[in-house]
């Protein structure tokens, strides 16, 4: 696809069920204005088919993407919270674990769709103004630099996926559904919150408590309020 310019807003986390995908609806419920273009991106398990996300026997190389557009009115997957919660477009790319660049095609297929899309609702061109851009993900950011980057972090969860120590560094902000554990940096409850994460990392970030059903936090809909009113823009072109 071309380099159409776009702001992107990434959130990640380190488990899962800790609240990523509704950390992205109350984004794209707080920002309509945005007319966000949403994706969801998973990564299945070693020899599960990306098509239908359970065991097949297809060849690993088989069977490794698939992208599809949410329709209207299932609320009950990710990609319809999506959609429920103001998203203009939405797309679930789901990819072989380790496959994730043969997926990336699709979703520049997706994304330059909805780019035609929105010039068309909006009777411009699409190629003058940046669109904005919602995706869950972590191991996108091996390929992709977005303008924001949000981590959700759960003290409570012990598991801490690799992909998600890997790009912890890069986050501007850390959303926590629960408060962090209190004491010194040396103690051994704060060096065992996690294996490999020291709590000193995590404090070093901009951290914002948002239990579950809580309304977004102010500070982080500030940095988003920001973006979306400044020229920072970032090209998915390949």
């Amino acid at each position: 696809m071309s380099g159409r310019k776009w702001r992107i807003v990434v959130v990640g986390g380190h488990t899962r069920n800790i609240g990523k995908t509704q950390l992205v609806c109350d984004l794209i419920a707080a920002f309509p204005q945005a007319r966000w273009t949403a994706v969801k991106i998973t990564q299945h398990g070693h020899g599960v088919c990306a098509l239908n996300g359970e065991s097949c026997d297809c060849a690993p190389a088989q069977h490794s993407a698939a992208l599809d557009r949410q329709a209207p009115g299932d609320p009950e997957t990710d990609s319809g919270r999506f959609l429920a919660a103001g998203a203009r477009r939405a797309f679930w790319l789901r990819t072989k674990q380790g496959f994730l660049p043969e997926g990336l095609p699709l979703l520049r297929a997706a994304l330059e769709e909805s780019a035609v899309e929105s010039a068309a609702e909006l009777g411009a061109d699409t190629a003058a103004f940046p669109l904005n851009l919602i995706i869950e993900s972590n191991s996108l950011l091996k390929f992709l630099r977005p303008s924001l980057y949000l981590a959700v972090l759960d003290p409570r969860q012990s598991d801490f996926k690799p992909t998600a120590r890997q790009v912890l560094d890069r986050a501007d902000a850390l959303v926590l559904r629960a408060p962090l554990p209190g004491g010194s940096e040396n103690s051994i409850g704060a060096q065992m919150l996690w294996n490999d994460v020291p709590l000193r990392v995590i404090r070093a970030k901009p951290c914002f408590l948002q239990r579950q059903g809580e309304a977004l936090p102010e500070k982080i809909r500030e940095m988003v309020e920001r973006l979306l009113r400044g020229q920072e823009v970032v090209s998915v072109g390949g």
